[in-house]
């Protein structure tokens, strides 16, 4: 009896710690699908990723919005490129965090003794599986998104594009002569200008004490010109023309200044205070060098050597030969001689 009854109470005890054991398994099921009522894991994996796809695409069509009220290319690829990161991560976390979770609560179990090998092994086991799973996942995202980049062409540059030259049906290949479409960057835009190579001793000198402004002085447009730096010298002086090239860079957020349009720079290389500035028409070349005709008090001319450099707009400043507030012919110097008398009239230009 005594026999008998040991074996009732180990009996009675396996029963008790196997009851025990369903009872914490069951608990631990229930734990792991925690969710909405009813549903199985791999209904709410299955609803997680409905929602996670109903968000990227209205994320995709967000950006199709943008892309046809604005027309910047570059702002809707941004837009996309955040969807897929933002909604993909966030799929793939939800899914490693689900498996990372149940691996814990079964190594927990597994430590107290209640949980078999096999079903903690079989937990590791799902949670690197699922770890591959999300890796392999995002190779073939990044794979589909290498083969997606080869039917789209895109630019280097943002700017606007011209007519285009390729139509649907048309046959082109690698380095054709005809271009799909040409792109012209229009902020920031280059003007590109010549000036006497005389004058690259003074460009240079200029230089190295600020940047050199450049005006843009656009025909028909009687708002202030837009205003530029100097941002390249050509290397070589034009020995057929005698002129060196240079190039201004311009902001143009407006799109005043347009790709091919003839604009009139003009380059500042410094200011000069208190200089005498006359009309170059009145500087007359001779055999004794530059001179000019001054208009004394009594009406009669007096021819004078100066020496004078351009100042720009039709415009020489005088260095010496002209004072302030003297009177010079600018017409008709070939019928003049020293003491003859002229009748003053206004002229077009400044200064008499």
């Amino acid at each position: 009896m005594t026999i008998i009854q040991k074996h009732s109470t180990i009996a009675a005890r396996t029963r008790s710690r196997h009851v025990a054991t369903t009872l914490v398994i069951g608990a631990l099921l229930l734990g792991a699908g925690a969710g909405e009522a009813g549903s199985t894991p791999a209904q709410q994996c299955q609803a997680m990723k409905n929602k996670t796809a109903g968000k990227y695409a209205a994320c995709r069509q967000s950006a199709e919005a943008l892309l046809a009220t604005s027309g910047d290319t570059k702002k809707y690829d941004t837009t996309i490129a955040k969807c897929g990161t933002n909604f993909t991560t966030a799929w793939q976390k939800a899914q490693e965090k689900k498996a990372a979770a149940d691996a814990s609560r079964a190594e927990a179990l597994f430590a107290e003794g209640i949980l078999s090998k096999e079903d903690h092994d079989q937990a590791r086991a799902t949670l690197d599986s699922e770890r591959a799973a999300v890796a392999t996942d995002a190779a073939a995202v990044q794979s589909a998104r290498l083969e997606l980049g080869y039917t789209r062409v895109r630019s280097p540059i943002a700017g606007r594009t011209g007519a285009v030259l390729v139509q649907p049906g048309n046959v082109v290949k690698a380095a054709d002569a005809t271009p799909l479409v040409v792109i012209n960057r229009v902020d920031p835009i280059y003007v590109s200008f010549a000036v006497p190579d005389p004058r690259l001793a003074q460009i240079q000198r200029a230089q190295r004490v600020r940047p050199l402004p450049v005006e843009a002085v656009i025909a028909g447009d009687e708002a202030a010109p837009p205003t530029g730096r100097v941002s390249f010298v050509d290397n070589q002086v034009d020995a057929q023309t005698g002129t060196i090239r240079l190039k201004a860079t311009f902001p143009n957020p407006s799109g005043r200044l347009w790709p091919g349009r003839f604009v009139r720079a003009r380059l500042t290389l410094g200011t000069q205070v208190g200089a005498v500035v006359i009309p170059a028409a009145a500087v007359q070349a001779g055999q004794q060098g530059s001179t000019v005709f001054v208009m004394k008090p009594d009406q009669t001319v007096e021819q004078r050597g100066v020496v004078a450099h351009p100042a720009g707009e039709g415009q020489v400043v005088v260095d010496r030969g002209v004072a302030a507030g003297e009177s010079v012919v600018v017409d008709g110097q070939l019928g003049l001689t020293n003491g003859a008398k002229v009748q003053p009239r206004a002229a077009s230009g400044a200064g008499q």
